[in-house]
C-alpha cells in the first residue's frame, strides 16, 4: 500500500560513487558508519518510521534519557536473567537503555529497534504494519510507568510530561462555579478552522462556550435550568508539553477520511501565560521552546514519518546543507589551489595535500589506488599512520569531499572539479587576515573549524540523518508532508557544561564497554569485508587452445570450458598478474588483451600494456576475459582487435540446383526443402559489403539482399500464400559501407544472387525488392466440410487438401473440394474461423485467395449456404431479443442498401409483417443497444461490415431528441381505479400496477408530461382538475426514489431517458414542491402499545437548515408539541430496524464553531430523502422504542436467511479447497496497537 516509503536509504549520504561500489561483494556487507552528522539513525523494519520518530525525540529529550540511564541493574534486572524462573526483570526500558546507548556510542550509520520491539511482544508481521505516532506515543508511556513500578522511576513520566487541565462552568444568574481537573500527557489540538497552534489553544482555554436559548445548564445552587459559561484552564504545566496535531477528520457527506493539509503555523517558542489557570509568576515558568516536529508525509490510509530534531547537547556535527554549499564563492578554493603550488604544504592537512598531489599531476587526475602511494612520497608518511584515526580511511575522505573531488574514467581516477565550492567540512582552510604578513602555510588547517552558532536542527529520517535550517521548519506549516506532533521543553531547563558533546554523559559504565565492544567488533568486520571484497576472478583463454576460423577465434576443444580461472586480488598490477600467469600458465613473449565471447567467437578488444596499473585501475571486473598470447598471430594469422572489428555472425543464403543440394546436404547438412543452401558465416564488423562480396567468392554483378522486416514480410507473404519473403537489395553504394554502418546483427540472413537467378521462377524482382517463392511453400488449403456448421465433432465432417495458389480463385477451390468429397449438388460457401474456432462470414467466391486475405497452408470450412458476391454483405440478425436470448438468422443483402430496405429483408426472412419494426445494433457488451435512427441510410454508410450482428426490435423509433417513459401507477391513492385497469405486471408490496408508456420530447415541460400522463387508456377515469394535483416519482428497482419537482423544469434538466420508469401518484390537493424541500412520511407511535397511527405527509423545509434540531422542531410544529419533548428515527424497511435521529457530540460548541460543524441529515449516515419514513416518539408519555413486533419477526428471518447463506458459502468453501483450486487472497485485518508488559507490583 505504502510503495516506496518505508525503503531503507542505501549507500552514501551524498551519491559519491565510491570505489567500492564496483567491486563484486563477498558475504554480509558490514553495517555502514556514521554520516557526516556523527548522529545515528534507525533501521526501518517495514513499516516502524513512527516508532523510529519517537525513539529519537525521546533520546534527544536530555532529562528523560539522564533519568532512564540513572536505573541501575539492582532495580531494573539484568537482560541475561529475563529466561530465567522467579526472576523480574524489567525488559522495555533495559533494551530502551541499551538502544539509547547504541546510538549515542557505537559507530555505525543506523541502529536496529528488534530487540525493542521483541520486548513490546510484537511479532515479526507488527514490523510491516502501520500505526499512528499520537497513539504510540500514549501506549509506550503507558507501558514505561507500568514498567517501572516499584522503582525510584515510577514518577518519570509523570514528573517530565504530566499537565492538569481545570474545567470550569461559572452560573450567569448567581455566580457558582464547578470545577473538575482533567490529567493529561500531551494535547490534542485542532487544525480544521483554525490557522495557527496559538489560534487552536485560545478557542481551547481563553474562549467560553454559552449555554443559553434552548441549550442551557442546570445549577446546582440555583436548582433549574440557567444561562452558563464553560471555560477551561491550565493548571499544572509540565517541563515537556507535548501537542497532537488533529490532521485526520472524517468526510461524513463523503462518508471516507480526509488528512487536513491546510497551512497551520506553529512558534519555535511559546509563552502559555494567557491560557493558565494562574499567571502571577515568571514569564519563565511559562515560556516553552520547540525542540522536535515529527512529520508525516502521505494520505490518511498511509504514509511515512520522519523528525526534525534540535541538537540540544550539540552531540552532532552541523553543518549548512548543500542549498548553502552552493552559494559560497569559488574564489577562495582556487586562490588556494594556486597558492599550494607555490608554497609549502602543511603536513596536518589532508584536504591540501590531496588537492596539491591532483593539480600537480600533467592530466590533474590521479589512479584512486596510486593516491596512497602519492601521499607517502609528497609527506615521507603513510595516509593509514597519518590521518586514518581522524578522517576514516582515503575513500571515506574522497566521498565526504564530493564538492571538490570527482572519479572519472569509470570510477578509476580521481580528479578536482573544474569550479569546487570552498571546503567547510572538517579540516577547512583557516582564515587569513589580510592586513598581517601571514604565510602561505596560513591556507592550511590545524583544527577543525568552530560550529556555527545557534539552535542545530537535523532531519533524522529512519537511517538517514541531515542537517537542516531553521527556516525548513515552515515548511512543514502545509501540505501532504506537514507537522503532525510537536514536542516542546521549558525554557528553565539548563544544561550542565559537561553535558555538551559529550554522548558519554551520564551513561552507564557497562553500557559504554558494551558500546566500545561493539565498536571493536565492527572495525574487524569492516577490514575482513574489505579484505575479502578485493578479490575477483578471471577467466584466461589460451592462445594454444585457439584457431582463427571466419574471423573470429574458435576453440579447438569442443569441451563447454576451455577457459582457466584464476582468483586474484584486484588491487595488485597488471604486472603481478603478469608474473602469477609466467609461472603457472604461460612461456615465451606474453600479451594481456581483454576479450568477450560472441555468438561468432572469442573478440579481442585492448591489450593491457602498463604493468604498474591496479587491475582495478584497468578496468578489469570479476568474471572478466582475458587472452594470453603473444600479441601478434594466433596458429600464422593475424588478428584483428578492438571494438570497430566485432564479428557479425550472419546466415549466408543461396540457390541451387537439386544436384548440387544433395551434395551441399550431404557436406553441411544446413539445406532446406525450397531449393535454397544456407550457411552461418562470421565476418568483422569493419569490412566493407563489397569486400564481404569478394570474401565470398561472388562476381562484382552479384546481388546482395537483406531479408525484409517480419512485419513487411507479413505484407508480402499475404499475397503468395505463407511461405514467400521478401529481401531488399542493396543499392551501389552500399558497397562501401561496413556492416557496423549498415546496422547488420548477429543472426541477420544475407541472400547472394548471380544475375541468371532471375530467370528462375522462385525469384521476381519488383522495384528494389526480390520475391523469393520456394517449392517449400507447397501450396495448398485443407478444405473441411461441415455440413450443419457450427463447431467441429459432427460425424459427417470430411477433410480433403486442395492444391491452390495465390492468385487461385475461391470458386475453383471450393468447385475442387466439392468433387473429391463427392458432394450432392446444393448451394454451398467457404467460411474461414477465427482463433476460438468460430465460423466467420463466408468468403466472396469471386476473389482470389490472396484478395479474399485466406493464406495458404490454412483450413477453410465447406457449409451449406450462399457465399455473397463482392457488392452484398452477409448480415446475422435476431428478432427481439440479443442472440444470446433469440436464434440467430443469417442473410445477405446489397451493400447499397439502406436500413428501411434490409429491414424488410429481415422481416421477410422470418415471415413477419406490419411496420412497428426497427433496427438496433448490439453493444460492446453483445445487449442490445442503440436504435439506427436513419431510415434512409446505407449501411456502409453506416459503417456496418460484413459479420455484423443486428436486432429486429419491436416498436416505432422514436423522432430525434424523443424519449419513451414507462409509467406505473401508485393503487394506494386510487384504489377505485383498481377494477378498471387491466395490467400484466403487479407487484404486491410498493402497490403498482403498468399504465403504459409516454414518448415526449426531452425539451418539453414537467408540466406537458403530466398533461401526456392524463391522455394514457388507462388513466381516462382518473378525475384530476390540473397537472398540479399529480406527483410523479422517479423510481429505482420497483422502489420510487425521487419526486420530479418544477413545473417548467424540461426532461432534459431532469435527467430522464428511456429506460427510467415513473410513478403516478394523485394528490388532494395542488402541490409545487421546491428544490430544497423533501417530502417525509411521518408516524406518530401510540403511547404504551408497540405500533403506530397512520402516516402523514411532511414537507420539510432544508434551505437554511438540515440538521436534526430542524426536523425536530418540523415534526413539533406538525403536531402541536415541544421540540425536546420529541424524539425520532428513520426507518430502513429492508433491515427493519430504526435509526435513531440524534444530535452528535460536535453540536455542543460555541456558536462561532456550531455554524461550521453543524451536523446535516442529508448526508451520512442519515441521508434523507423523499418518501422516507420517520418514527416519532413523545417522550413526556411514551418510553418504549421504535420496533413493532413485525419488525423483530423480521428480523429474525434476516438472521434465518443470513445463517443459511452462511451455511451454504461454508459449505462451498470447503468444497472448493478440496478440489485443489487456489483460494482469493484475504485482505489483511487491521491490528490493534498493543505493547506488552509484565506484572511488577509486588
Amino acid at each position: 500500500m505504502f510503495g516506496n516509503l518505508f525503503e531503507e536509504a542505501e549507500g552514501g549520504e551524498d551519491g559519491f560513487s565510491s570505489p567500492s561500489a564496483y567491486s563484486a561483494k563477498v558475504g554480509d556487507e558490514p553495517p555502514a558508519p556514521r554520516g557526516r552528522s556523527k548522529l545515528c539513525g534507525i533501521k526501518n523494519q517495514g513499516g516502524t518510521c513512527y516508532l523510529n520518530s519517537l525513539l529519537q525525540t525521546l533520546l534527544f529529550s536530555p532529562e528523560f534519557r539522564e533519568e532512564l540511564f540513572s536505573l541501575g541493574t539492582e532495580e531494573l534486572g539484568c537482560l541475561e536473567d529475563k529466561d530465567k524462573t522467579g526472576t523480574k526483570v524489567r525488559v522495555i526500558p533495559l533494551e530502551l537503555q541499551r538502544l539509547f546507548a547504541r546510538l549515542l556510542l557505537v559507530d555505525q550509520q543506523s541502529a536496529s529497534t528488534a530487540d525493542l520491539t521483541d520486548s513490546f511482544g510484537w511479532n515479526s508481521s507488527e514490523g510491516t504494519n502501520q500505526h499512528d505516532v499520537q497513539e504510540l506515543n500514549r501506549i509506550l508511556f503507558s507501558a514505561l510507568e507500568h514498567s517501572l513500578v516499584g522503582t525510584s522511576g515510577s514518577t518519570l513520566i509523570h514528573r517530565l510530561y504530566h499537565g492538569t487541565i481545570v474545567n470550569s462552568i461559572v452560573c450567569k444568574e448567581c455566580g457558582n462555579v464547578s470545577q473538575r481537573q482533567e490529567d493529561f500527557l500531551d494535547l490534542t489540538v485542532c487544525v480544521c478552522g483554525v490557522s495557527s497552534l496559538e489560534a487552536a489553544l485560545w478557542n481551547m482555554f481563553v474562549e467560553e462556550e454559552l449555554f443559553e436559548g434552548n441549550n442551557l445548564y442546570r445549577c446546582a445552587l440555583c436548582d433549574r435550568l440557567v444561562t452558563a459559561a464553560k471555560s477551561a484552564k491550565l493548571q499544572n504545566l509540565p517541563p515537556f508539553i507535548t501537542m497532537s496535531l488533529l490532521r485526520f477528520s472524517f468526510d461524513f457527506a463523503k462518508c471516507e477520511r480526509y488528512k487536513e493539509t491546510g497551512r497551520y503555523s506553529f512558534p519555535l517558542s511559546i509563552n502559555l501565560r494567557p491560557f493558565c489557570e494562574q499567571a502571577d509568576g515568571d514569564d519563565a515558568d511559562y515560556s516553552y521552546e520547540l525542540f522536535s516536529v515529527i512529520i508525516h508525509k502521505g494520505g490518511c490510509y498511509g504514509g511515512h514519518y520522519h523528525v526534525y530534531i534540535r541538537d540540544i547537547d550539540r552531540l552532532g556535527h552541523w553543518e549548512p546543507p548543500k542549498d548553502d554549499n552552493k552559494r559560497n564563492t569559488q574564489t577562495d578554493v582556487k586562490q588556494k589551489v594556486k597558492d599550494i603550488h607555490e608554497t609549502e604544504l602543511n603536513e596536518n592537512d589532508p584536504l591540501g595535500i590531496l588537492m596539491a598531489i591532483i593539480s600537480q599531476e600533467p592530466s590533474k587526475s590521479v589512479l584512486f589506488d596510486q593516491l596512497g602511494q602519492k601521499v607517502m612520497e609528497k609527506i615521507g608518511s603513510s595516509w593509514s599512520k597519518s590521518f586514518r584515526k581522524n578522517c576514516g580511511s582515503i575513500g571515506k575522505f574522497l566521498q565526504s569531499h564530493n564538492e571538490v573531488f570527482m572519479m572519472v574514467s569509470n570510477g578509476t581516477r580521481v580528479a578536482l572539479k573544474a569550479n569546487p565550492p570552498s571546503p567547510i567540512m572538517s579540516e577547512p582552510p583557516a582564515q587569513v587576515d589580510p592586513s598581517t604578513n601571514a604565510c602561505p602555510d596560513s591556507v592550511a588547517v590545524d583544527g577543525p573549524k568552530p560550529e556555527p552558532e545557534g539552535d542545530h536542527w537535523f532531519d533524522l529520517n529512519d537511517s538517514a540523518v541531515a542537517s537542516i535550517r531553521v527556516s525548513d521548519i515552515e515548511k512543514q506549516f502545509q501540505g501532504k508532508e506537514s507537522a503532525y506532533m510537536l514536542f516542546y521543553r521549558k525554557t528553565q531547563l539548563c544544561r550542565p557544561s559537561e553535558a555538551l558533546r559529550c554522548p558519554e554523559y551520564k551513561v552507564p559504565h557497562h553500557l559504554i564497554q558494551m558500546a566500545e565492544t561493539e565498536n571493536i567488533k565492527l572495525q574487524q568486520m569492516r577490514t575482513e569485508y574489505d579484505a575479502s571484497n578485493n578479490s575477483v576472478e578471471l577467466r584466461l583463454h589460451l592462445a594454444s587452445s585457439y584457431r582463427l576460423i571466419n574471423g573470429a577465434l574458435q576453440p579447438l576443444s569442443k569441451e563447454p570450458n576451455v577457459a582457466a580461472t584464476l582468483a586474484f586480488d584486484r588491487r595488485k598490477t597488471i604486472g603481478d598478474l603478469r608474473l602469477a600467469i609466467y609461472q603457472e600458465l604461460w612461456e615465451g613473449d606474453m600479451a594481456l588483451t581483454v576479450a568477450k565471447m560472441l555468438p561468432a567467437g572469442l573478440h579481442l578488444y585492448n591489450t593491457l600494456t602498463d604493468d604498474n596499473v591496479s587491475l582495478y585501475s584497468a578496468g578489469l571486473r570479476a568474471n572478466c576475459d582475458l587472452f594470453v598470447w603473444n600479441g601478434r598471430e594466433v596458429c600464422g594469422a593475424g588478428v584483428l582487435t578492438g571494438a570497430e572489428w566485432e564479428p557479425v555472425l550472419l546466415t549466408v543464403v543461396r540457390p541451387f540446383g537439386d544436384q548440387e543440394g544433395e551434395e551441399f546436404e550431404e557436406a553441411t547438412g544446413s539445406v532446406d526443402s525450397g531449393g535454397l543452401k544456407k550457411e552461418a558465416r562470421a565476418f568483422p564488423g569493419g569490412v566493407t559489403l563489397g569486400e564481404l562480396r569478394e570474401a565470398l567468392g561472388q562476381p562484382a554483378e552479384s546481388l546482395l539482399c537483406q531479408e525484409r522486416s517480419v512485419a513487411k514480410v507479413g505484407e508480402l507473404g499475404a499475397g503468395e500464400g505463407g511461405g514467400a519473403s521478401g529481401w531488399r537489395v542493396f543499392p551501389p553504394n552500399d558497397m562501401q559501407r561496413t556492416l557496423k554502418e549498415l546496422l547488420l546483427k548477429d543472426g541477420d540472413a544475407l541472400l547472394v544472387l548471380e544475375p541468371q537467378s532471375l530467370e528462375s521462377s522462385m525469384f521476381t524482382l519488383n522495384g528494389d525488392v526480390i520475391t523469393v517463392t520456394t517449392p517449400s511453400d507447397c501450396r495448398w488449403l485443407q478444405v473441411e466440410f461441415r455440413p450443419h456448421g457450427g463447431g467441429g465433432g459432427d460425424a459427417n465432417e470430411r477433410i480433403v487438401k486442395v492444391p491452390a495458389a495465390g492468385n487461385m480463385l475461391l470458386c475453383d477451390v471450393k468447385q475442387r473440394a466439392i468433387e473429391e468429397l463427392q458432394l450432392p449438388d446444393a448451394q454451398y460457401c467457404l467460411r474461414q474461423v477465427d482463433s476460438a474456432g468460430k465460423l466467420l462470414p463466408p468468403v466472396c467466391e469471386e476473389l482470389s485467395v490472396r484478395d479474399a486475405g485466406v493464406r495458404l497452408m490454412s483450413t477453410v470450412i465447406l457449409c451449406l449456404g450462399c457465399a455473397p458476391q463482392a457488392s452484398q454483405l452477409f448480415l446475422h440478425f435476431s428478432v427481439g431479443a440479443a442472440p444470446s436470448a433469440g436464434i440467430e438468422m443469417d442473410i445477405i443483402v446489397k451493400r447499397t442498401c439502406t436500413v428501411k430496405e434490409c429491414l424488410h429483408a429481415m422481416l421477410d426472412a422470418v415471415g413477419l409483417e406490419g411496420t412497428c419494426w426497427h433496427l438496433r445494433r448490439l453493444d460492446w457488451c453483445e445487449e442490445v443497444g442503440e436504435a439506427l435512427l436513419d431510415e434512409n441510410a446505407f449501411l456502409s454508410a453506416l459503417n456496418i461490415n460484413n459479420g455484423e450482428m443486428l436486432v429486429v426490435a419491436e416498436g416505432q423509433l422514436p423522432p430525434k431528441g424523443f424519449v419513451k417513459l414507462s409509467m406505473w401507477l401508485h393503487l394506494d391513492a386510487t384504489s377505485k381505479l383498481t377494477n378498471k385497469i387491466h395490467a400484466e405486471e403487479h407487484t404486491a408490496a410498493l402497490q403498482l400496477t403498468s399504465v403504459g408508456q409516454v414518448e415526449i420530447c426531452m425539451e418539453a415541460s414537467l408540466e406537458d408530461l403530466k398533461t401526456q400522463v392524463l391522455t394514457l387508456p388507462a388513466l381516462q377515469n382518473m378525475c384530476v382538475p390540473a397537472a398540479s394535483f399529480l406527483r410523479l416519482w422517479e423510481m429505482v428497482g420497483r422502489t420510487p426514489t425521487r419526486i420530479l419537482r418544477g413545473h417548467q423544469v424540461t426532461l432534459r434538466k431532469l435527467k430522464l431517458s428511456s429506460s427510467t420508469d415513473l410513478c403516478i401518484q394523485q394528490l388532494l390537493k395542488e402541490e409545487d414542491l421546491g428544490p430544497k424541500e423533501i417530502l417525509l412520511n411521518v408516524k406518530m407511535g401510540i403511547p404504551g402499545e408497540r405500533s403506530y397511527y397512520s402516516t402523514e405527509e411532511l414537507i420539510w423545509d432544508v434551505s437554511r437548515d438540515s440538521s436534526p434540531r430542524s426536523l425536530r422542531t418540523c415534526v413539533a410544529t406538525r403536531y402541536g408539541l415541544s421540540p425536546d419533548a420529541l424524539l425520532l428515527a428513520k426507518q430502513h424497511p429492508d433491515k427493519h430496524v430504526w435509526e435513531e435521529i440524534i444530535s452528535s457530540w460536535n453540536q455542543q460548541l460555541s456558536k462561532k464553531k456550531k455554524k461550521k460543524k453543524t451536523e446535516s441529515l442529508l448526508g451520512a449516515p442519515f441521508h434523507l430523502k423523499d418518501g422516507d419514513v420517520i418514527g416519532v416518539k413523545n417522550l413526556l408519555i411514551d418510553n418504549k422504542d421504535f420496533y413493532t413486533q413485525e419488525d423483530e419477526q423480521a428480523q429474525q428471518r434476516l438472521r434465518e436467511q443470513t445463517e443459511q447463506r452462511r451455511k451454504g458459502e461454508q459449505a462451498d468453501g470447503d468444497s472448493y479447497k478440496a478440489g485443489g483450486d487456489e483460494k482469493t487472497k484475504s485482505k489483511k485485518p487491521e491490528v490493534a496497537l498493543s505493547i506488552n508488559v509484565g506484572v511488577f507490583r509486588w
